[in-house]
């Protein structure tokens, strides 16, 4: 058991987690279709838990209020080494990539990812993705499926754009091709990712993780988003393919989530032994910045079934804007997500 001769307060914790998260350090891998960056936090004798963002986003703009949440950076840091895979040229600092490079496919960047595994010598992984980075991931796990012990989706799509998503994803790319990361561009982006709630009004000013969020795009290049904006919207629908999925999943998605309706749609093609949806209030597409503390009690339940737990500086659940009512049957039975299974295995060795 994980003990500690003396309790914590939760701001000297937050700021030892904080400590933790910012040490982390950053592998540039080459793969067959470029190079990709991850950061990699914790010790890596631990599971692993690896993470692709939403379009235009890395680790920075996308899980830094997950992990900057002490009681969900217990959770996840106590339990995991953190592998943050970012889409090529999406990394803090990046270059942009050579216009004459060809843009890869969803598929090649599913495939990127089995090379980032066998290039730290993982074996079967924990997944968290946001909106594009969820498909990635599910895609990921659907070709790959004994490297995947389980999925964690926030906001998640498996269908192929509709029209009208086609057709705003063209004027996006159209504004990055003329304009590059300009207002417009960036306003479009915070529609994607939060609700109407923080992105704030006349009347009422924009929350500070849009504040931040927005200096973060400045930093874009508006190639790369191009490139991987393009992949997203050539994506092909994988929703058939979703039943034969066997490892569990836990999807969160945001009711006021332009893609809400499409993570309703993905939930009730999974297999409903194996998955749970839970839903959060007034809250969009990033769960992970927006409303963090939504997600630690179903993550909590979700890695209760691998034979993980929480530190017990945290015994005490914090309160959470879900309402019983927001979670889903299926989570709060512990048998359904797995308690039988067996703890997560940490790596497996490969032969070259």
């Amino acid at each position: 058991m994980f003990t500690t001769a003396m309790p914590e307060s939760n701001d000297s914790v937050s700021l030892n987690m904080e400590k933790i998260y910012l040490g982390g350090k950053e592998h540039h891998i080459r793969t067959g279709c470029g190079f990709v960056s991850v950061i990699v936090y914790g010790d890596q004798d631990k599971p692993a838990l690896i993470t692709y963002p939403d379009l235009a986003l890395n680790y920075m703009s996308c899980f830094q209020g997950l992990f900057f949440c002490p009681e969900a950076a217990s959770l996840l840091l106590h339990n995991f080494c953190i592998y943050h895979i970012s889409p090529p040229g999406h990394e803090l600092g990046a270059a942009a990539i050579c216009s004459d490079d060809p843009v890869p496919s969803v598929e090649d960047l599913a495939d990127q990812i089995i090379e980032v595994l066998n290039y730290f010598g993982l074996g079967a992984v924990m997944c968290m993705g946001v909106t594009a980075g969820a498909y990635i991931l599910t895609l990921f796990a659907m070709k790959y499926r004994e490297r995947v012990l389980g999925l964690i989706l926030v906001s998640p799509l498996c269908k192929a754009p509709s029209w009208s998503e086609w057709f705003y994803n063209k004027v996006m790319s159209n504004l990055l091709y003329f304009y590059g990361m300009c207002g417009l561009m960036k306003e479009c982006l915070l529609q994607r990712y939060f609700s109407k709630e923080v992105r704030g009004n006349v009347e009422v000013p924009e929350s500070e993780i849009v504040q931040a969020c927005r200096k973060l795009l400045d930093e874009r290049k508006r190639t790369n988003v191009f490139r991987f904006l393009e992949a997203i919207n050539m994506r092909p629908d994988i929703s058939e393919g979703l039943k034969r999925l066997k490892c569990r999943t836990l999807i969160f998605v945001g009711d006021s989530s332009p893609f809400h309706s499409e993570a309703l749609y993905m939930t009730s093609k999974l297999d409903r032994r194996f998955s749970a949806l839970v839903e959060v209030q007034a809250c969009g597409s990033m769960v992970t910045e927006e409303q963090p503390h939504a997600m630690l009690i179903p993550m909590e339940y979700f890695l209760m079934g691998y034979g993980l737990y929480r530190p017990t500086q945290f015994s005490d659940s914090p309160r959470s804007p879900l309402s019983p009512s927001c979670i889903s049957p299926e989570l709060l039975s512990p048998e359904s997500m797995g308690l039988k299974l067996k703890p997560i295995k940490t790596r497996v060795s490969l032969q070259v």
